[in-house]
C-alpha cells in the first residue's frame, strides 16, 4: 500500500487508494451472504417442534430452547462487536461457525430428544455462536462499501431471512432428512453444513486497507463533528432515549420471534383440526413458511435497506 502525499490535508478525509492489488468487494457479499444463510439456522428451529413435541417435549420446552438461543445470540453479539478490532473479522466469524456447527453437532451425538442436551448444544452453544458471526459481514460489508450501507446491510442480513426457507425445506419437504435419517443425524447434518458454509464465507471478511475508498466516494463529516449524537457507553446508559428506543426494539421483536418459533407447529395443529392429515399439514405449513416468511423476511431487509 502506499504511502499518502504529505501535503493532504487530514480534515478532508483519507485520499482514495487505486482499486489495484485491492480485490473485488463484491466478494465479501457473497462471503457475507454465505455466512448469514447458517446464521439463520435460528429462524428454521419451527422445523424441529413437531418432531421434538411426538417425542414427549411440551410446547414451553420447545420454546425454551428457542428463547434460550436468542437470548444467548444477543449478548454474545454485544462482546463479539467490542471483540472485532482485537480478533479480526476472519477469526471471529471462524469461531462463530465453528461454535455454531460443533453446538448443533453435540446436541446431535448426545441425544436430540434429551431437553437439556438439546438447550445446551442449539441454544446455548449455538446461540453463542451465533451471536460470535453475526456483526461481521455488517461490519466488515459497511467498511467495503461506504457509498452503499443501506445496501450492504440489508444483503447481509437478507441471508439471515433467507436461510429459513432453505433449512426449513431441506429437513422437511425437500430433502425429508427428519423422516429419513431421524433428528440425531438432521442436527450433525446441519452442524456441519453450517461450519463448512460460515468458514468457506469467512474468507473474504477482512477489512480493506487503511485510507481505501471506491472510486468517486466522498465521505461526509462524522456525526461527532455535527454535535453531540456521538456517545461513549456510560453517556449513553444515562439518556432516557436508550430505554425507549430498547423497550421498543424488544417488544417488537419479542412479539415477532415468538411467532416465528412456533410458525410451523401452529399451522400444522390449525390444519389437523380441519381434517388433514400430519404429513400433508406439515408439507403445507413448511410451504407457507418457506414463501410467505423467508422470502418476504429477505426481500424486506433487502428493500428496507436500499
Amino acid at each position: 500500500m502506499s504511502r499518502l502525499p504529505p501535503d493532504i490535508n487530514p480534515s478532508a478525509g483519507p485520499a482514495p487508494l487505486p482499486a489495484h492489488g485491492v480485490p473485488s468487494r463484491w466478494f465479501v457479499v457473497l462471503g457475507a451472504i454465505l455466512i448469514q444463510l447458517s446464521l439463520g439456522a435460528i429462524y428454521a428451529w419451527s422445523v424441529f417442534t413437531p418432531a421434538l413435541s411426538a417425542e414427549g417435549w411440551s410446547k414451553l420446552d420447545t420454546q425454551v430452547v428457542f428463547a434460550v438461543g436468542l437470548a444467548v445470540f444477543a449478548i454474545v453479539m454485544v462482546g463479539a462487536g467490542r471483540a472485532l478490532d482485537t480478533f479480526g473479522p476472519r477469526r471471529l466469524a471462524m469461531a462463530g461457525g465453528l461454535t455454531l456447527g460443533g453446538g448443533y453437532a453435540l446436541a446431535g451425538l448426545l441425544g436430540a430428544t434429551d431437553f437439556w442436551v438439546v438447550c445446551l448444544g442449539v441454544g446455548l452453544i449455538g446461540g453463542a455462536g451465533i451471536g460470535l458471526g453475526y456483526v461481521v459481514p455488517i461490519a466488515v460489508g459497511m467498511r467495503w462499501f461506504p457509498d452503499r450501507k443501506g445496501m450492504i446491510t440489508g444483503l447481509a442480513v437478507a441471508g439471515f431471512g433467507f436461510g429459513a426457507m432453505g433449512w426449513v425445506k431441506i429437513a422437511g419437504e425437500w430433502g425429508y432428512l427428519i423422516d429419513r435419517f431421524g433428528l440425531s443425524a438432521t442436527f450433525i447434518i446441519y452442524g456441519a453444513a453450517f461450519a463448512t458454509l460460515i468458514l468457506v464465507g469467512s474468507i473474504w471478511m477482512r477489512m480493506p486497507p487503511q485510507g481505501w475508498a471506491p472510486k468517486g466516494f466522498k465521505a461526509t463529516a462524522p456525526a461527532a463533528a455535527k454535535g453531540r449524537e456521538n456517545f461513549t457507553l456510560a453517556e449513553m446508559l444515562h439518556t432516557p432515549q436508550f430505554y425507549l428506543l430498547f423497550l421498543t426494539f424488544a417488544v417488537s421483536a419479542g412479539g415477532g420471534l415468538m411467532s416465528i418459533g412456533l410458525m410451523k407447529l401452529y399451522p400444522m395443529e390449525a390444519l389437523e383440526a380441519a381434517g388433514y392429515g400430519p404429513v400433508e399439514a406439515s408439507a403445507i405449513a413448511g410451504t407457507a413458511m418457506a414463501v410467505f416468511f423467508s422470502i418476504a423476511n429477505g426481500i424486506g431487509r433487502i428493500a428496507w435497506g436500499r
